[in-house]
Order: structure tokens, then sequence, then C-alpha cells
């Protein structure tokens, strides 16, 4: 008996299955609308996703986008919380469900998950994808309004990605506040824009104001030392493109870099990092430099050189929104 594919690329897998029949250029044509309408203007009572073609084509595109981007926020949220794993998970404003691909990448094992959105088409899409994975069969697939009349079942993690950029502030204040009341474990992700990067900070404070401890990126739970209007945290993750991709864009490369800002944050205890790289290392002759996020609340540049030995090497393999040091680092 084969071996069954690992979430990312079963999903690509059941992704390029949905395109079959679609003509490649109106789900181009789909795409880029959608693209210049969908993220951080619609009112949640006004789906711009509106019937399968839209979704189909959405999904084609973006789904692989997010899920890699959760993904690589909820292992840096794992390694936070060791022995940790979800029993449960609602994912808010999910769509077409890349989040619950992502935990399932994470923390393998079936799980009750309830995926919660305004449009029907983005549910029903969600639910025939969800269909190719045993891990995900058993899925609910719910209709709600994404706002002030939000109310989310005790869970053991929310999820909430790409979601707050198209509520109004008070919809968002509620969102985050029902996340809290509901779960031990809330994950936030937006896009990595000093907008989305300021909706991060904002649901930051609202889950540390709740109880809850920060548990990933930051090292600390106290204020962030960035300073607004001058930089921005955010991450990247590596996205492999698909034809639908190449289509729209028109790119020759076979990845894109996905930027997404994020916030991960527990009722209980988690292990922060001790720092977090937030910019990618630079790479110079015997010796790398490290722009971190320290535990002290500052933002401070480490060189590390070949005499450092192993710790040398370890920074060579360093990747932007890594813990640092290594755990396994003498």
């Amino acid at each position: 008996m084969n071996a069954p594919l690992p979430p990312a690329d079963t999903l690509r897998t059941a992704l390029a299955g949905l395109l079959d029949g679609l003509p490649p250029k109106a789900a181009a044509q789909a795409v880029e609308r959608l693209i210049a309408n969908y993220r951080g203007t619609t009112p949640t009572h006004a789906p711009i996703l509106r019937d399968r073609s839209d979704v189909v084509a959405y999904a084609a595109y973006r789904m692989p986008a997010t899920f890699e981007a959760v993904r690589a926020a909820l292992e840096e949220f794992a390694d936070a919380v060791p022995g940790w794993a979800p029993g449960s998970h609602v994912d808010v404003g999910g769509g077409t469900g890349a989040a619950t691909w992502a935990v399932n990448a994470t923390w393998e094992g079936a799980r009750p998950v309830t995926v919660l959105d305004w449009a029907e088409p983005a549910l029903a899409l969600g639910s025939e994808i969800a269909a190719a994975n045993p891990e995900l069969k058993s899925a609910q697939w719910r209709r709600s309004r994404i706002g002030a009349a939000l109310t989310i079942e005790s869970t053991d993690l929310v999820t909430v990605s790409y979601v707050l950029g198209e509520l109004t502030d008070d919809d968002r204040a509620s969102v985050v506040a029902a996340a809290a009341a509901a779960a031990q474990a809330v994950v936030i992700i937006e896009p990595g824009t000093p907008d989305g990067y300021a909706r991060v900070i904002e649901a930051r404070d609202r889950l540390i104001d709740a109880g809850f401890h920060v548990a990933a990126p930051c090292p600390h739970s106290a204020a962030c030392p960035i300073v607004p209007g001058e930089d921005w945290c955010h991450f990247s993750a590596r996205v492999a493109r698909s034809s639908l991709h190449r289509q729209v864009k028109g790119g020759s490369l076979p990845y894109e870099d996905e930027k997404f800002s994020y916030v991960a944050a527990t009722r209980f205890p988690p292990e922060p990092a001790a720092s977090r790289v937030v910019r990618k290392p630079q790479i110079r002759k015997g010796q790398v430099l490290l722009d971190l996020c320290g535990p002290d609340e500052s933002l401070r540049r480490e060189t590390v050189t070949k005499r450092h030995g192993p710790l040398y090497r370890a920074a060579r393999d360093a990747e932007w929104g890594d813990a640092w040091p290594p755990a396994d680092t003498p």
C-alpha cells in the first residue's frame, strides 16, 4: 500500500483537479478581479466570492500561499508549546479551509474541526476539497457572520487567517474577543504589510489583555519594540507557483514568497523563543549578521563569526523567522 501524501501535496493535487473544465482565461480573469476587490475591502455582509467559478479560481490561486503562511506560523507556535496539540480547532473566516490543512500538516491526526465563513460557495468548495484528506473529511462547514454577532464554541485552537483586514474596527475587536473567550490558543495571521502588522499588534494587545501569553513570534508578552510607522514585523514563506499563478502574474520563477505577520498566544504558559530572527540573515565572509528581537523587549544585531564554532554553522543555516539560538546548539 502506498503511503499517504503529505497534506501540502494532497492539497496541491486537489486544487489542480478543481481547474479541470474551467477555461484558463476565465480563471485568470476571475483571479484578477478578485485580487483587486477581495482582501481588505469586503464587508462581511456581502461576500465577493459569489459562485463556484469565483471560488475555484480564488482557491487555486490563494490557498497555497495561505496554507504555507499559516503552516510557517504554526510550526513556530508548535515549537513554543512542546507536548501540546490541539484536540479541536475552529477556523474563523476560513473560506475554503487553508488553515485547517495547515493545522493538520502541523499536528497529525483527526480532530473536531469547524470552519466558519459567510460565503456559502467557499464553504461548499472547502468541504469538497477536504474530502481528499481523510483527517479532514468530518470537518463541519458552517455559515456565520464574522463580526459582532460571532459566537464560537469552546475549543482548543482558534485560527483567524487573512480575515481581520476585511472587517471594521469594531468587528475586529469582537472577533478577537470571541476567539479569546472560546480557545486555549489563538493564532492570527495577516498579510506582511504595515497595515497587516498593525492589525496583528492590535489583536496581540487584546489577547494579552484577555490573559493570554504570547508564544510566537515574540520572545515576550511585553510591548513590541518596533516604533510604529518606522518598521513592521513580518516573515516570509516560500510558495510553489501553480500554472494558474504563472498565467495570472506572468512570472517565470517556479515559486514566490508570501509575506505575512502573525501572533500565536495561549492561556497556558508557553516556552517562547529566546530570540527571534526578524530579518533575512546577512551572510558575509567569515560571519553572519542576525537581526534579532530579544526577551529584553529590544531589537539588536548579533554578529556570529567562525570562532563561534557550532553557533556559526547554525547561523549560516538560520532563516528569517527562526528562533535563535537553535535549541540543539551548544
